[in-house]
C-alpha cells in the first residue's frame, strides 16, 4: 500500500472540495480536459478528472509512473507552471511527441500543487486533443485557484500530521488502528538516548534539528516496509507500526538496522535510540492503548540493558 495515496482517505470532503476545484477550473478553460493528481515517490495518481475526452486515455484512479507524465516536466522547487501550446512542434520534447500524439495530447498546462513544507502534493492540470492558446491570465486564475485548495490542505495535514516533523501524529495511528481490525504486526516504541543533553548542552533549536533528522531517517524505514507508518508522540518519543506479518527474526534484523542507522551521526552530539517492540495477530489483538503500554514497558527494559538496543515484549497468549 502508498501510504501518501492512502492518507487521502483521512481528508474530510475532499471529494467535494477537489470537485469545485474542477468546476472553478471548467469556467476558465471550459474546452479542456482538467485534472487533479497526486505524486509520491515517483507515482502520480489521477484523483479527479473533468471534461473527460474519449480519445485521451486517461481515468480517475490511474496510476503511472511520473517520467511517463508530462508532469515530470514542472519544475516544483520553482512552482512555475508548464505551458506546451502546440505538443506536434514542441521540439524540446523530441521522441516523446509521438507517443503524446498518438495519445492524442496536443497541448498541456500543468500547475504544481506544493504545501508549504516544499512536499509536493501533486498538480492540477489542462490537456487537449487539440493545440491549444493559454493566456496568461488565465494560467494565473488558476494559480489562485490551486493556492486556495492549498489552504485547505495545510489544514488537514496539521490535524493528521506533526507540526515540526512532519510525520503522522497519535490522532492518525489511532484511527488506522481502528480501521483495520484484523490485521497482523509489530509496533516499534522509540526513545532517543541522549536527546536530553542536546538541548541542555546545544539548544532548543538544534535540538529541533535532531528530530527532523530522525524523522527522516524513519520516513525512509516505513518507505520500505508494507503498510507501515512513522509516528511522532511527542518529544523524542517516535512510534514505528508496521501492520504485516513477520517473523521475531525479521523484526529483530529490523530493529537492528533502526538502532544502528540512528546512532551514525556526523556531528559534536551524539544520540541514539532504545526501542521497545510488541507483536500481535488477528486472533489476539489489544486495543493501542495497551499495546503502547506493552510497548513502553519493553522500552523500559532496553533503557535498562544500557540503552542503544532493543527489547521484546512478551505478550501473554489467552
Amino acid at each position: 500500500m502508498n501510504q501518501p495515496f492512502e492518507d487521502l482517505k483521512m481528508y474530510q470532503n475532499f471529494d467535494e472540495l477537489a470537485d469545485d476545484v474542477l468546476d472553478f477550473a471548467k469556467e476558465i478553460l471550459p474546452d479542456q480536459m482538467l485534472y487533479l493528481s497526486a505524486i509520491e515517490a515517483g507515482q502520480q495518481r489521477m484523483l479527479k478528472i473533468a471534461n473527460d475526452k474519449a480519445d485521451i486515455p486517461m481515468v480517475e484512479g490511474m496510476q503511472i509512473e511520473l517520467n511517463q507524465s508530462l508532469c515530470k516536466l514542472i519544475d516544483f522547487e520553482t512552482r512555475q507552471p508548464v505551458v506546451l501550446e502546440d505538443i506536434p512542434n514542441a521540439e524540446q520534447l523530441g521522441d516523446w511527441r509521438k507517443g503524446l500524439e498518438e495519445a492524442h495530447v496536443r497541448s498541456y498546462l500543468g500547475i504544481p500543487i506544493v504545501l508549504t513544507s516544499g512536499e509536493t502534493f501533486g498538480t492540477l492540470c489542462a490537456i487537449n486533443n487539440r493545440v491549444s492558446l493559454y493566456e496568461q491570465k488565465n494560467v494565473q486564475l488558476l494559480q489562485r485557484i490551486v493556492r486556495l485548495f492549498l489552504y485547505y490542505l495545510e489544514l488537514e495535514r496539521h490535524a493528521w500530521k506533526d507540526a515540526l516533523t512532519g510525520l503522522h501524529n497519535r490522532r492518525y495511528l489511532t484511527k488506522q488502528f481502528e480501521e483495520h481490525p484484523g490485521q497482523t504486526g509489530a509496533v516499534f516504541f522509540l526513545d532517543l538516548d541522549g536527546f536530553k543533553q542536546v538541548n541542555d548542552v546545544y539548544g532548543h533549536e538544534t535540538g529541533d534539528i535532531v528530530l527532523q533528522e530522525v524523522a527522516q531517517r524513519l520516513r525512509q524505514f516505513v518507505r520500505e516496509q508494507d503498510d507501515a507508518i512513522a509516528v511522532r508522540l511527542g518529544g523524542d518519543e517516535f512510534i514505528l507500526h508496521f501492520g504485516h506479518a513477520d517473523s521475531r527474526e525479521g523484526w529483530e534484523r529490523l530493529a537492528e538496522q533502526i538502532v544502528t542507522a540512528l546512532s551514525e551521526w556526523k556531528t559534536d552530539y551524539r544520540v541514539s535510540t532504545s526501542i521497545g517492540i510488541v507483536m500481535y495477530d488477528g486472533e489476539y489483538r489489544p486495543e493501542l492503548q495497551a499495546l503502547l503500554q506493552q510497548a513502553d514497558a519493553a522500552l523500559y527494559a532496553a533503557k535498562s540493558l544500557g540503552k542503544n538496543t532493543y527489547q521484546f515484549y512478551e505478550l501473554a497468549k489467552k
